[in-house]
């Protein structure tokens, strides 16, 4: 009996110890928070995180060139193709034909699709300054311009049929990031259709 005693008490132990231990802690609200903003110590720099190895600077970041090609412009940080930059010039309708050409500074990009440009993401009225959380989910998520319902499908090179594999949480990570980034003042200007044949 008493052998049986010494084992058994030490197992009740352990179980009550991990029922007492578990009870009330699984809940989100008890994570810590950088549990809940995917290992970071909060959501805006998560964000940030999911931004830089996205490659959203790749095209909505105006380049400088420079001796080792082109740099981000770190001045115009997510604020997409200037508004004041001639357009591309180049034949579009053997472009559209052949392949594709974009400008050196990779905001503007010219196909089969027509011309697009590469969007203003700062939180300007321009830009993402009016979006709702909600605008910016579907736009990643579901391809629509400025996230509108039944909006135009987002054109190369935006590659949002990879982006709808993000979590919801990351998507309003990446906003939430946006959000506290410089607002710049510029107008993209808008895409233009194929020409015709």
């Amino acid at each position: 009996m008493k052998k049986i005693l010494l084992t058994t008490i030490p197992f009740l132990i352990v179980v009550i110890m991990l029922f007492t231990k578990c009870s009330g802690t699984v809940n989100a609200d008890s994570k810590p928070e950088a549990f809940m903003n995917g290992g970071y110590e909060t959501q805006v720099k998560w964000g940030e995180h999911l931004v830089a190895i996205s490659g959203c600077t790749d095209c909505h970041t105006p380049k400088k060139m420079t001796d080792h090609g082109p740099v981000p412009d770190d001045a115009l940080f997510l604020s997409g193709r200037p508004a004041a930059n001639p357009s591309i010039d180049v034949n579009r309708k053997e472009m559209q034909q052949k392949g594709l050409v974009v400008t050196q500074d990779l905001t503007e990009w010219v196909g089969p699709w027509g011309v697009s440009y590469a969007a203003n993401l700062t939180p300007d009225e321009t830009g993402t300054g009016n979006w709702k959380e909600e605008q910016f989910i579907r736009a990643l998520k579901e391809g629509k311009y400025k996230g509108l319902e039944g909006g135009r499908t987002l054109l190369p090179p935006m590659p949002w049929e990879q982006f709808k594999n993000f979590s919801d949480d990351e998507v309003k990570a990446i906003f939430a990031f946006i959000k506290t980034i410089k607002p710049i003042s510029n107008l993209v200007p808008a895409v233009l259709p194929p020409e015709a044949k």
